[in-house]
């Protein structure tokens, strides 16, 4: 059980909230405000009880250094539209300008620190700067699942420092998916997309064994194809990942989970990209031509599949779904994912953001989380410290 926040007295005190406002910016705006919206339920907890609300964030992938169009100053606006009260944006995280803006707040102010990965000691845990993040609050709250599976100063090691309890985002994220986790209805798929097997590996090997079979597309498709031999043309390739692709295959086989691999491709001509497209069978791609998306025949599988799972699991989109007609597989999957039975875990990102457009939000079997990274490793069975440290007892 994780403390909540009816464990913590927030009442008229300095609450610091990890929140996870990692949104998409567009000339300066924001083009996605889901995760704003998402932690507005533990925000007006706390305004309800009349608490002083210190929210930190990060944005984009800084460095360590300050990046100007980084800054969270549309964050702050938008989130001041949202709860219809004013929230305060500083230009800093610690020190003497913060200490003393954090001192003239009252019950129910809101302040925003600056981005707080301009400071490189955020994503090294650096102990100092927990501490100094720490000295701005009377307790602390993380409310970032998005980030649960990086254990940072602002996730992890400020919790040790002042009594903490998990946000209701948080929260109802560990308790939708320990469902997965902790006792999966069978059959189990996971579908697995996106660009590279890089990024989707350490989910493959968390999973094998714990699923019954994988539904694989997009480019991480191809490298697993070219990896049994398959002439996949001019698509997408992790080439240095060949071998762990070898292996993540005989693994599979080893522990019985089914790795369904694309049969047919939608693929445009490399000289002419979106211009000219056909179907050609995944295993005999001809030089020249980059698959784009699954064809009809791997869509018609897929469907097949999903029609008898219980659980199903989908991180990565299945082709270049921004771009029609190559949407087609990831949108015609989820389709036919809204319409079954199963209880389905969306991970956050670019497969949130192509099923949500498509209206299957409001879908009572589908479960869109706010992670991506954190997601997956949670529902594989690994330990997040940023959670772990949230535990009773």
């Amino acid at each position: 059980m994780l403390r909540g926040l009816r464990d913590l007295d927030v009442a008229r005190r300095r609450v610091l909230v990890r929140v996870d406002y990692n949104v998409p910016l567009k000339d300066g705006r924001i083009t996605d405000d889901t995760r704003l919206r998402e932690s507005l339920p533990t925000l007006e907890h706390l305004l309800q009880h009349h608490a002083k609300i210190i929210l930190v964030s990060h944005l984009g992938r800084p460095g360590g250094k300050v990046v100007p169009e980084l800054r969270l100053d549309p964050i702050a606006q938008r989130l001041q539209e949202l709860l219809r009260r004013p929230v305060t944006k500083l230009n800093d995280c610690i020190g003497p300008s913060v200490q003393s803006a954090i001192a003239q707040m009252h019950p129910g102010d809101i302040v925003l620190l600056e981005n707080v990965r301009f400071y490189p000691e955020e994503e090294a845990n650096d102990e100092n700067f927990a501490k100094e993040l720490a000295r701005l609050a009377d307790c602390y709250v993380n409310d970032a699942f998005g980030t649960a599976h990086r254990a940072h100063a602002s996730t992890y090691g400020v919790a040790k420092f002042l009594p903490s309890a998990a946000g209701l985002l948080l929260e109802r994220e560990v308790t939708m998916l320990s469902r997965v986790r902790e006792n999966p209805q069978r059959p189990f798929l996971a579908i697995v997309g996106g660009a590279k097997l890089k990024d989707k590996i350490g989910v493959l090997q968390d999973f094998i064994g714990k699923v019954d079979a994988f539904l694989i597309g997009g480019g991480v498709a191809f490298t697993l194809l070219k990896a049994q031999g398959a002439r996949v043309g001019s698509s997408l390739v992790d080439e240095k990942m060949l071998d762990e692709a070898h292996r993540c295959l005989k693994t599979a086989r080893e522990h019985g989970t089914e790795m369904v691999l694309p049969q047919d491709v939608r693929a445009v001509r490399e000289s002419a990209v979106g211009a000219e497209h056909t179907i050609f069978p995944a295993r005999e791609i001809p030089d020249g031509w980059q698959g784009w998306d699954i064809g009809p025949q791997t869509i018609q599988l897929f469907q097949e599949q999903v029609v008898r799972a219980q659980t199903i699991v989908w991180a990565g989109p299945l082709g270049k779904f921004e771009q029609p007609p190559f949407d087609t597989g990831t949108r015609e999957v989820a389709q036919a994912i809204a319409r079954s039975g199963a209880f389905a875990v969306i991970g956050g990102g670019d497969t949130a953001a192509a099923l949500q457009r498509e209206g299957l939000a409001g879908a009572q079997n589908i479960y869109f989380s706010t992670g991506g990274g954190a997601t997956l490793e949670f529902i594989g069975g690994r330990k997040l410290l940023p959670i772990e440290i949230l535990r009773k007892g």
